[in-house]
C-alpha cells in the first residue's frame, strides 16, 4: 500500500496499530482494559509483540529503556482511569531522563466525558505537565496524525515522553485515513561557525578549562565526537550520572569522575576552580547548577536546545545545533593540548589513586554485612564491556555512581532527574529486549526492589537474561542518612526483612543469598552463569554512609 493511499479501516484501533508498525515499533508494554482492549486485539494481527506487565509504571520504565538504548520511542499501552494514573510516574521519569517514550491511554467515550462514569479522568490535563506532548484524538480521521506527531516530539531535540488519549469510541468505530511515514531523525547542522570560533578562542585563553558532560553527551555519535575533542584538547572532564560511559578509557586520566546529589567530588573541585566550563548536552535537571557553579567561570553551553537559563546557569556563549557536528568543528580548531595547572593535577592524581586503592584493597573489606565498596569492587569484575547495568535509586546508587566506572556510552542507565525508585528491574527487561544476546545486570536496594519486584514474573515469562542484585539493609537508607544529618533521628525509614532467595524462587527465577563475606564473589559468578532471570541478595553495612555527605577519601576506609 502506498503511504499516500486513503484506506478504510474497520476500527480506529487497526489504524493505531498500522501507524505503530510504520514507526518501526517492535513491542508494546502494558495492561489491557475495556476502554483500550480493541487495540490489544488489533495487535494480534500485527508484527508487534505484546509484553503484558504487572504494573503500568513499569510499562513506561521498560519502554524508556528501549528508547534510551535505541533512540526510537518505546511504547506503553494502558487502559483508562487508574491505568493512566499508574503510568504517570514512569512517564514523568522518562521525560526528566531524556528517554523517548510514547504512551497510549484509553479513555471513556467522547459522549460520556461530561457524565459521572467510571474510569473517567482528564488524562491530557494530567500528563501535560510531565510530557513534551499530550493530546487526545478527537476524530478517527486524525489518529495517525496525532500518533505520528507524538513520536516526532518524543524523539527529536532533547528526547522525552509523549501521551496520546484514545477515547473508546475512536478506537471502536470505523476510520478513514492514511498511514504516515515513520518518523526519522531530523538532520541538524552544527552551531554557527562564529560561535564555534569564539568557543575555540575561549579555550585557547583559559588557564583552567573543564568540560561538564550531561545526558546528551552519552548518545553514541556525540560520545564519539567528544573523544576527538578530548584527544585534541586534553581538557579535564567530569560528568553527571546520566552521562555515564561517555568518556573512553583513552581519556580516563583526565576524567574526574561523576558528580551529582552531594557536592563534594573530585569533579566538583574542578568545577569550583575552573575559569571556563564547557557544558555538553547538559540540562539543569541532571545536577543543580547551584551545586557546582561558583559563579567565577565563563559558561559555554553546547546542546541541541538553547540553555534553560536560571540564576546559576546563564551561559556567556551558546552553541546550539547538532552536538557531534559542533564538537567535530570545535576539535578541528583546537591548536594545543591543555597543560594541567598544579591544582588540577593534584585533584586528578588523587582521583586516580582512589581508583587504584579500590582495585587493590576493596576485596579486603571483610566485615559482614558487607561494606558498599566491597560490593562495588565485586560488581566491577562482572560488568564487562558486553554487560549493561541498570541502577535504581538509593544509597547504593551513590556508591556505584562514584566508584564503578564504565567506558561505553549508555552502558550504565542511571536516574537523577526524578530519582525514581523501582526503575532498575523494568529498565533491565527493556534493555534485554533491545540486546537479547547480552547479559543485563540490574541493582536496587531492598526498598526499591519491592516497588517493581512483581516484574520478576515478566522477566521469567520472557526468559530475560537478567541478573538483579539487591543490597539488603531493611531500610530506606538514602532517606535515613539525610534525616540523621538534619534531625539526629529517623522517621518512617525502617521496614521488615524479606527472604529474597525464596521470593525469587517463587517467581520461577534462580534465587541466591550471600551469607558470608567470602561467598560474595563466587555467588555473583554463579548468578551470572544462569541463562535467564536470577536474583542475588547481599546484606550491606551502610555505617560509612555519613562519609558520602562529607569529603570522603577512600584512605579513610581502605
Amino acid at each position: 500500500m502506498s503511504n499516500k493511499q486513503i484506506h478504510q479501516w474497520s476500527h480506529g484501533a487497526d489504524m493505531v496499530v498500522g501507524q505503530l508498525e510504520a514507526q518501526g515499533v517492535r513491542q508494546v508494554f502494558g495492561i489491557p482494559g475495556a476502554k483500550i482492549d480493541k487495540v490489544f486485539d488489533s495487535l494480534l494481527d500485527s508484527s508487534i509483540d505484546i509484553i503484558p506487565v504487572r504494573h503500568e509504571a513499569n510499562a513506561a520504565f521498560m519502554a524508556a529503556a528501549v528508547g534510551r538504548l535505541t533512540g526510537k520511542a518505546g511504547v506503553a499501552l494502558v487502559t483508562s482511569g487508574p491505568g493512566c494514573s499508574n503510568l504517570i510516574t514512569g512517564i514523568a521519569t522518562a521525560n526528566s531522563e531524556g528517554d523517548p517514550v510514547v504512551a497510549l491511554g484509553g479513555n471513556v467515550r467522547r459522549a460520556d466525558k461530561a457524565k459521572l462514569v467510571h474510569q473517567s479522568m482528564d488524562t491530557v490535563a494530567m500528563f501535560s505537565p510531565v510530557t513534551k506532548y499530550a493530546v487526545e484524538v478527537n476524530s478517527p480521521d486524525t489518529i495517525t496524525e496525532v500518533i505520528s506527531n507524538a513520536f516526532r516530539t518524543a524523539e527529536q531535540g532533547r528526547p522525552g515522553s509523549a501521551f496520546v488519549s484514545l477515547p473508546q469510541d475512536i478506537i471502536d468505530q470505523p476510520a478513514t485515513g492514511t498511514i504516515l511515514p515513520g518518523s526519522t531523525a531530523t538532520s541538524m547542522g552544527p552551531a554557527p561557525v562564529s560561535a564555534i570560533n569564539e568557543a575555540a578562542k575561549l579555550i585557547e585563553h583559559a588557564k583552567k578549562p573543564v568540560i561538564l558532560l550531561g545526558l546528551m553527551a552519552s548518545q553514541p555519535t556525540n560520545s564519539t565526537a567528544l573523544h576527538k575533542l578530548l584527544g585534541k584538547s586534553r581538557i579535564p572532564v567530569t560528568s553527571t550520572y546520566q552521562a555515564a560511559g561517555a568518556v573512553s578509557q583513552e581519556h580516563f586520566s583526565r576524567f574526574a569522575g561523576r558528580v551529582g546529589l552531594f557536592n563534594n567530588q573530585a569533579g566538583d573541585k574542578l568545577l569550583h576552580q575552573a575559569d571556563l566550563i564547557i557544558c555538553i548536552g547538559y540540562n539543569p535537571v541532571e545536577y543543580e547548577p547551584s551545586m557546582w557553579n561558583s559563579g567565577d567561570a565563563i559558561l559555554v553551553h553546547i546542546d541541541v536546545l538553547p540553555a534553560y537559563e536560571e540564576q546559576n546557569y546563564s551561559p556567556a556563549l551558546e552553541l546550539v545545533g547538532d552536538i557531534a557536528a559542533t564538537l567535530d568543528l570545535l576539535a578541528a580548531r583546537i591548536t594545543h593540548k591543555q597543560e594541567l595547572c598544579s591544582q588540577f593535577s593534584e585533584i586528578l592524581s588523587d582521583r586516580k589513586h582512589q581508583r587504584e586503592l579500590l582495585n587493590q584493597r576493596g576485596a579486603s573489606l571483610n566485615q559482614f554485612a558487607l561494606h558498599p565498596l566491597r560490593i562495588v569492587r565485586a560488581m566491577q569484575d562482572i560488568v564487562n564491556n558486553d554487560v549493561t547495568l541498570t541502577v535504581d535509586m538509593g544509597s547504593f546508587h551513590i556508591w556505584i555512581a562514584r566508584y564503578l566506572y564504565s567506558f561505553r556510552a549508555r552502558q550504565i542507565l542511571m536516574s537523577n532527574g526524578q530519582q525514581t525508585m523501582g526503575v532498575a528491574l523494568p529498565w533491565a527487561i527493556g534493555a534485554w529486549l533491545v540486546n537479547p544476546d547480552h547479559k543485563i545486570v540490574s541493582v536496587s536496594g531492598d526498598g526499591g526492589f519491592l516497588q517493581s519486584g512483581m516484574e520478576l514474573e515478566t522477566a521469567v515469562r520472557l526468559n530475560a537474561n537478567v541478573l538483579h542484585i539487591i543490597w539488603v539493609d531493611n531500610a530506606y537508607n538514602m532517606v535515613a542518612i539525610q534525616e540523621e544529618k538534619k534531625y539526629k533521628r529517623l522517621s518512617g525509614v525502617e521496614f521488615g526483612a524479606v527472604d529474597f532467595k525464596v521470593y525469587a524462587d517463587a517467581f520461577g527465577a534462580r534465587g541466591f543469598a550471600v551469607e558470608s563475606a567470602d561467598t560474595l564473589e563466587p555467588t555473583l559468578r554463579a548468578a551470572m552463569d544462569v541463562c535467564g532471570p536470577s536474583v542475588v541478595a547481599i546484606p550491606v553495612d551502610y555505617s560509612d554512609n555519613p562519609l558520602l555527605m562529607s569529603q570522603l577519601h577512600l584512605s579513610q576506609i581502605l
